[in-house]
């Protein structure tokens, strides 16, 4: 492991990863911020390349917070990112606590290129190709969990449609568990993602409470986009007039509508099962 080369969270490079929270940085740099181990090794097997990695030895002691269980697996870790040529920049705790975004860290944050590709980078040659649409969610923790929920289905691509947060947020990447590398994502504008769908020949699920059919009543085998709206408004009017079927997910109980990473689950795994769960 490094030695601790930077004490003091006034250091300028560290100020610059600090700016990295705000999505103006993030867009302006090109950069984004991955933390922990997990997160990190995900990231690297899906082909991402840390520009530099800032690692707490304290961190990785059976003393510090990560526990000595995973000083193994991190330390080996380590050894493939230095075997990469990539920088590694030793912190003392108090540095690396400033620049920590989430809480009980592992010692380990990283800085990568921003995520997020254009709509005609996504492929969609499989005949059953499954596309993951989230128009207008507005909290972090809401698309990560979607992320988590499109890989363990084996969904092709996420998009999100006129987004109010950016794939690069670093909660979303924390909430996702990193994820977010393992699935493509890309972001437009309503109406750009109906014309790829349309040019696609994708079909289009939009969940909705506005109307009698089922999440289960649909045939999702094929080329097909399933689309979730924001957790206030849910889906806008041009999403559903875009829509090969409009969908609800039966509600017994009194409250009137679900979290929407829950909703884009359950028909995403009603697509699942109609598939033979392959």
């Amino acid at each position: 492991m490094p030695d601790p080369l930077i004490t003091s969270a006034a250091n300028p490079r560290l100020k610059a990863v600090m700016g990295l929270r705000r999505r103006r940085v993030r867009e302006q740099s090109g950069q984004t911020l991955v933390e922990g181990y997990e997160e990190i090794a995900l990231a690297i097997a899906a082909g991402v390349r840390p520009s530099v990695v800032f690692v707490c030895a304290e961190l990785f002691s059976p003393a510090g917070r990560a526990g000595s269980q995973h000083l193994g697996h991190q330390s080996d870790l380590l050894d493939r990112l230095r075997g990469d040529g990539v920088e590694l920049v030793g912190l003392s705790r108090a540095a690396y606590e400033k620049v920590a975004y989430r809480e009980g860290p592992d010692g380990l944050l990283a800085v990568v290129d921003r995520l997020g590709g254009a709509l005609a980078d996504l492929s969609v040659d499989r005949p059953q190709h499954l596309t993951l649409v989230s128009q207008g969610v507005e909290k972090p923790g809401n698309l990560g969990a979607m992320l988590r929920t499109a890989d363990a289905a084996g969904v092709d691509a996420v998009v999100a449609a006129d987004p109010v947060t950016d794939w690069g947020n670093p909660n979303v990447v924390r909430a996702s568990k990193g994820t977010v590398f393992a699935v493509p994502v890309a972001a437009a504008s309503t109406v750009e993602v109906l014309e790829w769908i349309r040019r696609c020949e994708i079909r289009l699920v939009v969940t909705t409470p506005e109307t009698d059919v089922l999440h289960t009543d649909v045939d999702y085998t094929g080329r097909v986009a399933v689309a979730v709206g924001s957790e206030k408004h849910g889906a806008d009017g041009l999403l559903l007039g875009a829509a090969t079927h409009r969908v609800r997910i039966p509600m017994r109980g009194k409250a009137n509508s679900l979290n929407v990473a829950a909703s884009a689950a359950i028909v995403l795994y009603e697509a699942v099962r109609q598939r033979g769960g392959r």
